[in-house]
């Protein structure tokens, strides 16, 4: 899926209660994406300039962005690293990560064997699951209508609950 869209889901979904926290979750959702073609996209942008949008080929994708990307993807990692969070005592910014894991299980349906699939338990296994690409229509097109029905949700929610603050206050 594209970064865009995963950024979306990742506020709407942990983030609602706080413009911080909503950012922090964000980031969250997008960072499997960011670490592992952030350096690759801003290499390809200052080699080739606006050429560089769009998909590249597979064959010039350097190997530390496979690699990057099959530690980003996979629950494993994140496992650990949620682990440390929680022992540590960071229980609310644990939560806010859930972005990560949540990111994995939406790329594993929506990413094909051909171009990135998702190596959702490395290092324990190299199974992937051959989905439909997130920019085939049928998948782009529901996504861009449920993300704006999420936000059209959310905002109605927080209109309601401002609304009943103010009688309140009154």
């Amino acid at each position: 899926m594209e970064i865009l869209s995963h950024g979306l889901y990742g506020g709407v979904a942990f983030g609602r209660n706080s413009r911080r926290n909503y950012l922090t979750a964000s980031f969250f959702f997008i960072g499997p994406d960011l670490f592992s073609f952030g350096i690759f996209f801003i290499e390809r942008v200052m080699s080739l300039g606006s050429s560089a949008m769009g998909r590249p080929d597979i064959s010039s994708i350097p190997s530390y962005v496979h690699t990057l990307y099959d530690f980003t993807h996979s629950f494993v990692p994140y496992t650990i690293f949620f682990l440390v969070l929680w022992f540590l005592g960071k229980r609310t910014f644990a939560y806010l990560t859930l972005g990560w894991p949540f990111h994995i299980l939406v790329d594993m349906p929506v990413h094909s064997l051909e171009f990135f699939p998702t190596p959702y338990l490395w290092p324990i296994s190299s199974h992937r699951i051959d989905g439909i690409p997130w920019s085939d229509p049928r998948i782009f097109i529901p996504n861009v209508i449920f993300i704006i029905v999420l936000y059209a949700i959310w905002y109605y929610q927080n209109k309601k609950r401002k609304t009943s603050i103010e009688r309140a206050i009154r």
